[in-house]
């Protein structure tokens, strides 16, 4: 495929006035890139799959990605806070399930059409700029401190995301392992799953028992919002009617939230929480 580069653009933006979507700031960036059909073809799915995230929604997975209209992005929302967070997480979500060659092709995409716009003068912050191409083989996540893990839990955040990053912290499980838990695998009385497969403090128990409120079935942590009509029956609360939170929310909270504490201005990832474990225990 054909690399492409800020230098294989057209200097000028094409006539017309400025984009307000999105997709129409995808159409007018391909449209003066000089790239053949097939890398044009490429770098079109590249670009419309970073529209989810963008505006705080999980990208079609599986059979479901094949015809899915994207959301209406308004371009302007590249240039919020928000946008580097959330493009953050989702290029740690998309690394779950795709390979690094994957994962660095849409973001070379996404860098070089936004250094394009910005070059028109259509967005001015890149939200790109704290993401790095990953690497292979992967290096391993530098656990957390126990400085650093103490000043997470005074971070300010509410009572869901203190718990879920405390029983990351005390059980070393995966995130997603963590997401996957229903109320009704917990034994709060034992501070372990009713498998005895993960385990954790009392003082996490007790903020368990706090947020799940009464609640004995469904997903343990939540999502704001009612769930969509064809969210997954296991993935909805009987009682709320809410949604499960998925890994990329969980992400990009605290990403968010460990931005202010991170020296370099980043943010730390949830397997940091998760590798400090093994640290502390040490």
């Amino acid at each position: 495929m054909q690399r492409l580069s800020r230098g294989s653009l057209a200097p000028t933006a094409g006539p017309g006035p400025v984009p307000v979507e999105y997709a129409v700031a995808v159409d007018r960036y391909l449209g003066s890139a000089t790239l053949g059909a097939a890398s044009r073809r490429v770098y079109r799915i590249s670009l419309t799959g970073w529209a989810w995230p963008l505006v705080d929604r999980e990208r079609p997975a599986g059979a479901g990605r094949r015809g899915a209209a994207p959301p209406i992005v308004p371009l302007a929302l590249l240039d919020r806070p928000e946008a580097a967070a959330r493009l953050a997480a989702a290029t740690a979500a998309r690394a779950a399930v795709a390979g690094a060659r994957t994962v660095n092709r849409e973001l070379s995409a996404l860098r070089s059409a936004v250094g394009w716009w910005q070059e028109q003068g259509w967005i001015t912050a890149d939200p790109t700029a704290g993401l790095r191409h990953l690497t292979r083989p992967a290096t391993p996540p530098l656990a957390l401190s126990e400085a650093q893990h103490a000043g997470l839990l005074r971070a300010p955040a509410g009572l869901r995301e203190h718990t879920f990053w405390r029983l990351l912290a005390d059980t070393g499980a995966p995130a997603e392992e963590i997401l996957a838990l229903d109320a009704d695998q917990l034994d709060l009385a034992g501070h372990r799953t009713r498998t005895r497969e993960l385990s954790w403090t009392p003082a996490t128990s007790e903020r368990l028992a706090w947020l799940l409120a009464g609640r004995c079935r469904g997903p343990v942590f939540l999502t704001e919002r009612k769930a969509p009509a064809t969210t997954p029956h296991a993935d909805v609360c009987p009682l709320t009617g809410r949604a499960r939170m998925s890994y990329r929310r969980a992400a990009e909270i605290f990403i968010t939230a460990t931005r202010p504490l991170d020296p370099a201005g980043h943010g730390w990832t949830l397997h940091q929480l998760s590798a400090s474990r093994s640290l502390r225990a040490a």
